[in-house]
């Protein structure tokens, strides 16, 4: 495999070659398919060459600006870190690239001395420099393993998303809620690796073949199945395939009263495990068999509310509303359901830091998660949440550091670390977090949101852009299903001010607006994106008036820490509007304490 993939138009052939062959000086191998002839080998051929790639070099003429393929190829470079583009003829560069320096070489006369060669030369030698520590460490860490793994024979497993067949889009969060308990359950088998829901979740809804997924995520094995529900009825089927053969080894169809739903999950878990000819340890079979409710409707209604939760955006009045009333519902109907109570400590939390309430709202529901179950980490991870809008950062942080060791896997966990260290300016640290848990959820997108934020404030300029990129690829698919979603168009808009695309993310701002004038969260926002991207301070000043009229006592600290605001800082205007707040917060709380009588 080479060093350097070049991806160009054929018609360029001629002046591409000048440049491989200084690359090749450099004693660096070149890849760039001059005499392979199209075909499936061909396809294959180029995908395996651009995955092992230290660096892809993208050769942008008029000619190839238009060609698919050196445009997916380009895009595929940019989300890995690994894109050198360089330009002729001053090209017009595809949008999602744009951001990224393109060094321009018409005047480069084929001389490797040239500056503009030289530049190039020096970008590809860092993404190669770079690439080959990463290979070093993965190599390293990899030695490091061998000898545990020859020591007994491992089966892993990935579930991919079950297919909703109930001709109902709605029904999406209960397919999707089975598939998560399949996952969780075989978790907990021991002697079995189990691929996380983010990665299995990224082949939801696409055409697939088995025994690509079994390579392209290194398992033994492939789960899959479609979920049916009507008239009170469930059908499920399964099927468990060898990775390497694309065999059968079990498959099963269950067509029975959906009040039978989790003794389905056992019996698929069990029978997995039976014919890999695993052995179940007493503690393993019990672990699968707890859960956190025994009532189907109340797992029904959680499934709702947590699909709500996670396909939904930060801070959002409607959303965390919709959550409430179902949680309310599901604690009604099994007031033992810790993880419900939770959920709802996190809508009441939400729903608090947009629209004031009572101190206690989301931390009573937070200790009643902790009563039933003091292990549960994503309740700690809510109660630091609160206790940091409370102002008690010690207390927030001790939470944190409790829910990071219950489970560092957590997307909840590791979003309040995130929080917590954004808003202690620990912004290193908060990206690490929010990394995390933008790898744990694939169809969130609000901690790569943030991430452009923490990038940002980081002074890590290219990082910010990397960001905005996923932002915005994750916005664009969800809104290719809800195009009115005014959350997701908002961090669409702010990853475009990030990319420099201004006019597209005023537009953005512009139809936000007139389908959900009175949001929030969304206003905050796009005063921090004119803010910081764009530097309108006018218009940021102007989007914040309506906020800081509104701003509670919870979110005010969060505001008055962003560092997407620094640019206002020393304007009178912003001054006086933080100062406004705080007095009207002072006199409502002044106003609603209690008045003590003299003996």
């Amino acid at each position: 495999m080479a060093d350097v993939f070049v991806s160009y138009a054929r018609a360029d052939k001629a002046r591409v070659a000048p440049l491989v062959a200084a690359i090749e000086a450099k004693g660096w191998s070149v890849w760039w398919d001059p005499e392979i002839s199209p075909g499936q080998e061909f396809d294959d051929q180029i995908d395996s060459e651009l995955v092992a790639a230290k660096a892809v070099l993208v050769v942008w003429t008029p000619v190839s600006v238009v060609s698919r393929w050196v445009r997916g190829e380009a895009r595929d470079a940019a989300e890995r870190g690994i894109l050198v583009p360089v330009r002729f003829e001053q090209a017009r560069l595809p949008i999602d690239v744009r951001a990224i320096h393109t060094t321009d070489l018409d005047d480069w006369r084929d001389d490797p001395a040239n500056p503009a060669a030289l530049e190039c030369l020096r970008a590809l030698a860092a993404m190669i420099a770079r690439s080959q520590t990463a290979q070093a460490a993965i190599a390293s860490e990899k030695a490091a393993t061998t000898s545990a793994q020859k020591q007994a024979p491992c089966f892993s497993v990935c579930v991919l998303p079950f297919t909703n067949m109930s001709g109902d889009p709605e029904q999406e969060y209960f397919s999707d809620g089975i598939t998560e308990d399949i996952i969780t359950d075989l978790s907990k088998v021991s002697a079995l690796e189990v691929v996380s829901r983010n990665d299995s979740f990224l082949y939801k809804g696409k055409q697939i073949e088995m025994l690509k997924v079994a390579r392209e995520v290194k398992v033994t094995h492939v789960l899959e199945g479609s979920v049916r529900r009507a008239g009170g009825r469930v059908r499920i089927t399964a099927q468990l395939i060898d990775g390497a053969s694309g065999k059968h080894l079990w498959a099963e169809r269950y067509d029975r009263d959906a009040s039978d739903i989790f003794a389905i999950q056992d019996e698929i878990s069990q029978a997995i495990v039976k014919a890999l000819r695993l052995r179940l340890l007493p503690e393993e079979k019990k672990a699968i068999e707890r859960r956190g409710t025994d009532s189907v409707e109340a797992h029904d209604l959680y499934l709702m509310a947590r699909q709500i939760y996670v396909t939904g955006q930060e801070a959002d009045a409607h959303s965390a509303q919709a959550i409430i009333r179902l949680c309310v519902r599901t604690t009604e109907i099994d007031p033992h359901y810790a993880q419900a109570w939770a959920l709802l400590a996190i809508a009441y939390r939400s729903l608090r830091d947009v629209e004031g309430g009572r101190p206690d709202d989301g931390m009573t529901a937070a200790e009643r998660a902790l009563m039933l179950d003091p292990k549960l980490a994503e309740a700690h991870a809510v109660k630091s949440h609160i206790l940091l809008s409370a102002g008690d950062t010690e207390a927030a942080a001790a939470e944190v550091a409790i829910a990071l060791e219950l489970d560092s896997e957590s997307y909840e966990v590791n979003r309040a670390a995130g929080r917590l260290n954004y808003q202690l300016h620990r912004y290193t640290d908060a990206i690490q977090f929010y990394e995390k848990a933008a790898s744990l959820m694939e169809v969130e997108a609000n901690s790569v949101f943030m991430l452009i934020s923490c990038y940002t404030a980081a002074d890590m300029p290219a990082e910010a852009i990397d960001a905005a990129q996923r932002t915005l690829k994750r916005t664009e698919t969800i809104l290719a299903r809800d195009a009115n979603n005014a959350g997701i168009i908002t961090y669409s808009a702010y990853a475009l001010a990030t990319l420099g695309e201004g006019e597209r993310a005023k537009a953005r701002m512009s139809r936000a607006r007139l389908i959900d004038p009175g949001n929030f969260n969304m206003r905050y926002n796009f005063a921090c994106a004119l803010s910081v991207k764009l530097k309108d301070k006018d218009a940021a000043l102007e989007m914040l008036g309506e906020v800081f009229e509104r701003i509670t006592e919870a979110f005010l600290p969060y505001a008055k820490a962003d560092p997407d605001f620094e640019f206002l800082h020393d304007d009178p205007r912003y001054q006086t509007m933080v100062a406004a707040a705080e007095a009207r917060l002072a006199a409502a709380k002044t106003s609603q304490a209690p008045v003590t009588k003299k003996a």
